[in-house]
Formats: C-alpha cells, sequence, structure tokens
C-alpha cells in the first residue's frame, strides 16, 4: 500500500508549483482553500478579482501550464482560480496578470487592451488579459468564431465587448515568441512518483498517481468527496459553505487521463478534460460540435472532466443526451473488480448514480458512429454562451428511404434524470419519417417524462420546447430547415 493508503494523521507532504520561474513550496495547506483566495489573501496579488465567486464571470481567470500526457510538451489553459483549489496546483505553473508584465514590458494582450480601449471601469479586464493571453499563446491569428469563444467565460458590463474583441484581433500585430519561459524540465522535476497527501486541521486531500492508488484510498476513504476538476465542489465551498473533511483528487491519476481510439470505441479516461474530452468526439461527431462550443465556458471546459459531468448525477448535464443516444457506456472499478453500464442506466435517480459504495468511473466508452445513423443534439437555452440548458436533446436515426429503423432520443433539463424517451421512440421505430409520425412521437414524450419548473423555465414550456426541438431534427433531416449553425457575428 502507497503512503497515501495508509494512515496520514501525521503525514503530509509540502505543495510544490512554479509560480513566475519559482518554485513555491507550500506546507500546513487548507484543502478547500481556494486559489483565488490565496492570490489575493496571502500573496496580495490583487490584479485577480472576485466576481461571482461559481466560475462565471470570469474576473478571476489564470492559467495554468502543466505537462502533456506524454510528458513532451506544456500546455496551457486559462481556468476559474475562484473554485479551483490549492492543492490542485501541485506539479503545474500558475500565471497570473502580474505575471505577465513582470519584464517590464506589457504582453501583446495588454497592450491591445489599451491601445483599442478595452478596459472602462476595470474590474474585468485583468480577466480579459489572461483568456486573451492564453489565445495568443494557443494559436495564430484566430477567426472571429474562435475569439468568441475563448472570450465565451468572461463577462463586462461596460464595453460591449467591440473594443476587446478588436483588442483580440490587434495582439497579434506584434506577435513574438511566448516572454514567459514555460520550462518542461522544471514541470518534470515537481513530477511525483506517490501520490500526494495533505492533511490541515481534521481536513485531508489525497491526489493519488495511478488506478490503484486510487482505488485502495476509495476503499479506505468511502465517505470521501470525489474531486475532479472542481467545477461543481468549488460552489459547495464558495456557495454553500461546506465542510468536506476528506477528498480524494482525480486529476493525477495516469490512467484516468488517457485517451484511446480503437476498431470500434473512443475510449475517454474519467479524469481527462472536457476541453479534450470534446475535441476527440467532436472529430468523430462533427455535428456535436455547436453543442460542445455551448457546454460553459472554456475556462470550465480546461478545468471540468468528462467523468465528473457524468458522475454528478446532475439533470443538467449537456454532455449526457448525445452520450446516451450515441450507445456509451461507463468501465466502473473498485479496487480490482470491474463493470460495464450502459449510460442510460446510470441514473435511478434525482442527484443518484448507479455506482457502489468506493466504486469509481475509470473509463467513458462511446462506440465509433456509422455512416447510416444520424446524430444531432439541440441545447435551449436563455443565453447563447455559458448558461445551462433550460432543455438539451440528442438524436440517432437510421432510415431506409423514408422508412425509420431505429431512432433513439434523450432528453436533459426536462425532468428530474436524463434518460431516453422510450415511449416516442416507439412511435417512430418502423413509421414513416413524416409529419404525422412526428405528430404521434411529439404526443408520446407527455408521457415519457414529468417536467420540471424552476428559475430557467416552466414545465409546460420545457414539454412543448421538447416536442418543438423534435419537429425541428424532423425538418432538418428532410433538408426542409438548415441545421443548427454556429453564429460567427453573435
Amino acid at each position: 500500500m502507497s503512503k497515501s493508503a495508509a494512515n496520514t494523521d501525521a503525514q503530509t507532504d509540502t505543495l510544490r508549483f512554479v509560480l513566475d520561474g519559482k518554485v513555491i513550496e507550500l506546507d500546513n495547506v487548507d484543502p478547500t482553500r481556494t486559489v483565488l483566495q490565496f492570490l489575493r489573501e496571502d500573496l496580495r496579488r490583487t490584479g485577480t478579482k472576485e466576481g461571482c465567486a461559481e466560475g462565471d464571470c470570469g474576473a478571476c481567470t489564470v492559467v495554468l501550464a502543466e505537462l502533456d500526457r506524454k510528458g513532451d510538451d506544456v500546455i496551457l489553459r486559462a481556468v476559474n482560480s475562484c473554485i479551483q483549489f490549492l492543492p490542485t496546483l501541485d506539479g503545474k505553473e500558475l500565471i497570473t496578470v502580474e505575471s505577465l508584465s513582470r519584464h517590464g514590458e506589457l504582453h501583446p494582450a495588454q497592450r491591445a487592451m489599451i491601445d483599442c480601449h478595452g478596459s472602462q471601469c476595470g474590474f474585468c479586464t485583468p480577466g480579459f488579459v489572461m483568456s486573451l493571453y492564453a489565445l495568443y499563446e494557443a494559436m495564430d491569428n484566430p477567426s472571429r468564431r474562435e475569439i468568441d469563444d475563448a472570450l465565451a467565460g468572461n463577462l463586462c458590463r461596460c464595453t460591449g465587448y467591440r473594443p476587446i474583441i478588436e483588442a483580440a484581433q490587434k495582439m497579434y500585430e506584434s506577435r513574438a515568441a511566448s516572454t514567459q519561459g514555460h520550462n518542461p524540465e522544471l514541470l518534470r522535476a515537481l513530477l511525483r512518483k506517490d501520490g500526494l497527501t495533505i492533511t490541515h486541521c481534521g481536513k485531508s486531500f489525497f491526489a493519488p498517481t495511478s488506478v490503484d492508488e486510487l482505488a485502495s484510498l476509495m476503499a479506505s476513504h468511502p465517505d470521501a468527496t470525489v474531486l475532479a476538476g472542481g467545477t461543481d465542489i468549488g460552489l459547495w465551498i464558495t456557495k454553500q459553505h461546506r465542510e468536506l473533511r476528506t477528498l480524494i483528487y482525480t486529476g493525477h491519476v495516469a490512467e484516468l487521463r488517457q485517451v484511446a481510439v480503437n476498431a470500434t470505441h473512443i475510449e475517454i479516461g474519467a479524469a481527462v478534460t472536457l476541453s479534450d474530452a470534446m475535441t476527440l468526439i467532436v472529430e468523430h461527431y462533427p455535428d456535436l460540435e455547436e453543442l460542445f462550443l455551448r457546454f460553459a465556458s472554456p475556462p470550465i471546459r480546461n478545468a471540468a472532466t468528462l467523468g465528473g459531468n457524468i458522475a454528478n448525477g446532475s439533470p443538467i448535464g449537456d454532455s449526457m443526451p448525445a452520450l446516451m443516444v450515441a450507445g456509451a457506456s461507463l468501465l466502473l472499478s473498485r479496487g480490482r473488480s470491474q463493470r460495464e453500464v450502459a449510460l442510460e442506466d446510470f441514473y435511478p435517480a434525482y442527484q443518484h448514480t448507479d455506482l457502489r459504495t468506493s466504486e469509481f468511473i475509470e473509463t467513458v466508452r462511446i462506440p465509433l458512429p456509422e455512416a447510416r445513423f444520424i446524430l444531432h443534439s439541440h441545447k435551449l437555452s436563455k443565453r447563447f454562451d455559458q448558461d445551462i440548458s433550460a432543455v438539451c436533446t440528442a438524436y440517432r436515426l437510421e432510415l431506409d428511404g423514408d422508412r425509420v429503423v431505429s431512432f433513439r432520443m434523450a432528453c436533459g433539463g426536462l425532468a428530474a434524470t436524463i434518460k431516453r424517451a422510450a415511449n416516442c421512440e416507439a412511435a417512430v421505430i418502423g413509421q414513416q419519417w413524416n409529419e404525422a409520425t412526428i405528430d404521434s412521437a411529439s404526443q408520446a414524450l407527455a408521457d415519457d417524462f414529468e417536467p420540471i419548473s424552476d428559475m430557467r423555465a416552466s414545465a409546460a414550456y420545457r414539454l412543448r420546447a421538447v416536442q418543438n426541438l423534435l419537429r425541428r431534427f424532423y425538418l432538418e433531416t428532410r433538408g426542409e430547415l438548415a441545421a443548427t449553425v454556429y453564429n460567427y457575428g453573435r
């Protein structure tokens, strides 16, 4: 048994990460202290702002640099520091707005924001600068769509966004190599062979590095909170003020960070970020691109994981309807035992899953698409970007001429759980793909779900919306309505 799985009441490791080219070592760290709190209160780096404390506004945006899965290159990604727990920085490099001009010269993103008058009150500006910096480091001369997506996690009440978008375009006029000096060797030196263990005032934080170590910890701490990207659990601390006594972090488990494509399936480790998972899924299912572009924001997708999105049991997780109709399954592990469960069977009740005590998701398995299937998804929300769905639907259709050979439909946000629409499917399969069939299928949807009412929509609105979205899918497949496209000029 590794040291992390043993009794660790007296055992605590030193947290190590890079800031401004230097290794920072911290002892006696509160496991649920956020990166934002550490920056503002401990380091007095007040450029990073707190706006919402829930990952919505982007004022707290920082950039994390870490080694890729192969350990060859450094990847930079913007994240929300307000819901990122400090111990998750172990082995990474933290870049703040103060880091960009530490050599006395403004970064091109900062200079462009000044030249284009991209700041008014200035509160949101550091977060925008950090998102622009991440974009600058990631690609050359991005399109308007790519700029819009990179800034989707940053809100501004003053500028109307036009001068900020102009700054995003202008910053490439002085394009130069990165001046931040990201050092892969320095990050490699911080890699741990054994997992990280931190104890503080009765709280424990474990970050195993292997699936065996994770399984051992899960068995030793069956009541522990499993932490992935923290985009939900972070709010338990910042908004609900919960006391989390034991955290097991999956972000360093090597096996859970792997992706593979074999002859029949896409296999995605549970700790793979949504950004990486979605890139791979869209490569094989291009019709899901808009759904994933509208899924939260880049800082959230860069931290959140596919496994975490599935495991939290929320009825508003946008990935699950599409994965359900695609026929996805989950490889679940406990100790040395494994079992495979279809995603559509994973949610027995509201915010409940089929996970057993000490069991965890190891791999998400998605069948490769077949040419005979049409797979598409619709998301309906009040805002285009970074908004929770009122409803999210997905469909998989197989036609033989005008006759429906097979049909699947799943709905999220509509009811207490995400599930397939069994009665609707039965009303479609074997029928002609025509208006009469859609009318029958729409009526059957009322028997499939008990719609909920909340701040986003009423039950009646949700049911009508899902029925209309089914009709939209029909019109799209008949060629009578262009498929939903990304709005470049929004």
